[in-house]
């Protein structure tokens, strides 16, 4: 239906309504990846985590007996980090500073991904910090010319909620979408 107001046109159509035994389509949530995606994705992703745990174990569990002399315990934070900071190398800084927080982006970035029960910042903090806990104890009591450091794990956390805060969450929401409950609807157990 066409009609004339003013100086344009206005073209109608009128709505067809909906047969008698019709039912209208419902909308459809976002339902994610389907099975087959979702399991190739976390399998990649423990693929990735497992050749994570390799190199993590490379670069933190190799005897070092040149630097025995050079390591110490520290159990109160901040200490390395001032110490870091207050060298003249700036190259040094930045190396031993970024390469402990890139040392926990992979964290942030795989395990909501692994394991969707995973995602939040609590809880990759708390995996991150028993992980890396772990990793440093066992630095300190068993290798050589390797000391527990307290700050190695803050710094390892930071990476592990900076790489949550920039990809994880999005990618571990890709892989396993939110499934949006509403209040009446009864908890399925």
């Amino acid at each position: 239906m066409t009609s004339r107001i003013g100086w344009c046109r206005v073209t109608t159509e009128r709505q067809q309504k909906p047969k008698r035994n019709q039912k209208p389509k419902p909308k459809t949530l976002r339902a994610g990846p389907g099975p087959w995606i979702r399991v190739g994705v976390t399998v990649l992703a423990l693929a990735a985590m497992v050749a994570f745990g390799v190199v993590l174990a490379r670069l933190t569990l190799q005897p070092s007996p040149a630097s025995e002399a050079l390591t110490h315990v520290n159990l109160r934070p901040g200490n390395s980090i001032r110490a870091y900071l207050g060298q003249p190398a700036f190259r040094d800084t930045v190396k031993q500073l970024g390469g402990n927080v890139l040392l926990g982006v992979p964290f942030g970035l795989l395990l909501p991904v692994v394991s969707p029960r995973s995602r939040g910042f609590v809880r990759i903090a708390l995996l991150t910090v028993a992980t890396m806990l772990l990793v440093e104890l066992i630095q300190g009591a068993l290798i050589t010319g390797r000391a527990f450091d307290i700050d190695d794990v803050l710094l390892n956390t930071a990476g592990a909620l900076l790489g949550y805060a920039l990809v994880g969450r999005r990618l571990g929401r890709a892989v396993y979408p939110r499934q949006r409950r509403r209040w009446w609807s009864p908890r399925r157990t």
